[in-house]
């Protein structure tokens, strides 16, 4: 027996045998034994050649795929309503019809954590005042004043919740940018390393 790939090959080749190669057990003879006595003293290959990519659990990435089709029939099922001037869930919160967990509040804006947290630190900041802006697409010249006041909520609100190492700002746009909810929202996500480039597939 050979104890190297490359006394295996010159063996067979050319009946050749290396002085320092030495007797290998059958019940040893695997690729991974050549490579880790290697007495001839040649390299072992890196581990990442020799060893399978570790794969990432099926169940996970099942239960990621049915997310996101869940969050993709939300928002095609939420842009059929998108014009029918229906209270959105978001009417019912500021009318206290629903409870929510409110960390600001003044008189334009009110942010409340979402039930569905994407990260330790999930706030969604919203107009009072519907009126046009069901989504961000709808936004007008006029707009101009509440859109930076929930900007300037959006940021309070990062500094109340001691997001001080870095946040990300969300609108969500339609049903390709998975809005699910036509009341202008904002989500203030924070308190995690987040990672980039943010749902694109």
């Amino acid at each position: 027996a050979t104890c190297c790939t490359l006394c295996m090959f010159l063996a067979r080749t050319f009946s050749f045998r290396c002085s320092r190669c030495i007797p290998i057990p059958k019940a040893h003879r695997s690729f991974r034994t050549f490579q880790e006595k290697k007495p001839c003293g040649l390299p072992s290959l890196p581990s990442w050649k020799t060893s399978p990519p570790p794969k990432a659990s099926s169940l996970s990435l099942r239960c990621s795929v049915r997310a996101m089709s869940d969050e993709q029939s939300k928002a095609q099922e939420a842009a059929a309503l998108a014009d029918s001037g229906a209270p959105t869930i978001f009417d019912k919160i500021i009318a206290k019809e629903i409870p929510a967990d409110v960390v600001y509040e003044d008189d334009v804006c009110l942010a409340f954590r979402d039930i569905s947290k994407l990260a330790p630190t999930h706030v969604l900041v919203i107009p009072k005042v519907r009126g046009n802006l069901t989504s961000l697409s709808k936004a007008e010249e006029s707009d101009k004043d509440t859109l930076g006041h929930c900007l300037v909520v959006a940021n309070k609100v990062a500094k109340q919740e001691n997001l001080g190492e870095g946040y990300r700002v969300v609108v969500n746009v339609g049903p390709n940018g998975c809005q699910s909810v036509y009341h202008l929202h904002l989500h203030v996500i924070g308190g995690v390393q987040l990672t980039w480039p943010p749902g694109v597939p």
